[in-house]
Formats: C-alpha cells, structure tokens, sequence
C-alpha cells in the first residue's frame, strides 16, 4: 500500500483516485476548496486532508491546471521545501487546448514545477491521458510516457501505474519533459481539427 497525497479536486484528480483506492492503496485529497476536497474523497474512497499536510504522504500527485499551480504550491508549502524528499507526480497540462500551444516559450512547465518545489523528486506523468478514460474503458492498454531524473520516484511512478492498468515508458530525464507536453499539444490539435488522435500515430512493432 502506498500514501498518496493528491493535490487537486477535477476529473483527472478523481478518476486517479479512484482507481488507486480500488487498488488498494491509501489516497487523500486536498485542494483550494476543503468542501470540495470531502466531497471528491468519499467519491474516491479516500480521505481529505488539507494542501500542508500532503508533506507526509510518500508520493504527491499534483492535477490541477496550470494557472493554478504556483499559488497551489505555495498553499502547501512546497515552495518553502516541505516537499523536500518527495516523489512528486506532476500531471499538469500547460496547453491551450484550443490550438495545443505550449503556454511557456521555453523548457517545460514541468521544470518550473521542479523550481517551485525545491528538493521534490519531479516526475512527469499522467498528463496525456484524459482523466475519465481510466474509468469507462479501465481495461484498453496504455502506454504512459514518464521522465524524471530520481530512480526511486520513477520506480514509485511506474508501479502506481501498473495499478491503474497501464505500462511505463521511461523516455529521459526531467529535461525531456518538453518533448512530453508537446505530445499533449499534438494530440489536443488533432482533436481541435476534429481526428482521433490514434489514426495519426504509426503502428511500429519495436525491435527486440
């Protein structure tokens, strides 16, 4: 069983909750709005808990939109170091979803995320995915693409991602994280323009 601290109160927040509290682990829920963290963690089968107190949990889990996140971490005291030590999912999507722009002209949010949390283990996961796709179709296989540059967070990523049904591809360290959320600006383009973004990517069996 693993303690996850979950920072968020959306679809993605739920959705990850509840599968991981089938799954048997531990899973608490915080957010801006203390009211509307309760509700999401009876819906979850977790708990709720408040932004501060997600320091003690083994792995943060941050999915809440980008504007938002800076004044997030600071409620939760992240960027005074609480977090020092942490595995810290991050499952931000710093796209507009209109045109799939990146909202930042340089790096990756991800690494703005790493300078904001001093002492997190910064992982980039989780993103690409739509929230409710782990609950209406839990058995589709899914390749989730993650980056970070601490072993033991992205072993602890990877295997909070076998219990949600998928299977880890670990493309490069935190520096790759651009790469990752360029593929969710790809995709929200190609949805924008009205195709599936399934029939844009070649079938390529890997070399063995």
């Amino acid at each position: 069983m693993t303690d996850i601290g979950i920072l968020g109160t959306g679809n993605l927040a739920t959705a990850l909750g509840t599968r991981w509290a089938r799954a048997g682990h531990d899973v608490a829920i915080a957010g801006r709005s203390s009211d509307r963290a309760a509700t999401v963690a009876a819906t979850v089968g977790g708990r709720p808990t408040t932004p501060a107190a997600l320091a003690a949990a083994e792995v943060i889990v941050l999915a809440i939109t980008p504007a938002g996140v800076q004044e997030a971490l600071t409620l939760a005291e992240a960027t005074s170091g609480a977090w020092n030590g942490r595995a810290l999912i991050d499952c931000t999507n710093a796209v507009d979803y209109a045109t799939g722009q990146l909202l930042v002209p340089t790096g990756s949010f991800t690494e703005r995320v790493a300078g904001w949390a001093p002492g997190a283990h910064v992982v980039k996961a989780l993103h690409l995915f739509a929230g409710q796709m782990w609950l209406d179709d839990p058995d589709a296989p899914r390749t989730v693409a993650v980056c970070g540059d601490d072993p033991d967070a992205l072993a602890l990523t990877s295997r909070l991602i076998t219990d949600l049904g998928g299977q880890t591809a670990v493309v490069g360290g935190l520096s790759a994280a651009r790469q990752l959320e360029e593929a969710a600006g790809f995709v929200m383009r190609l949805v924008a323009a009205g195709y599936n973004p399934r029939t844009a990517v070649p079938d390529v069996t890997p070399a063995r």
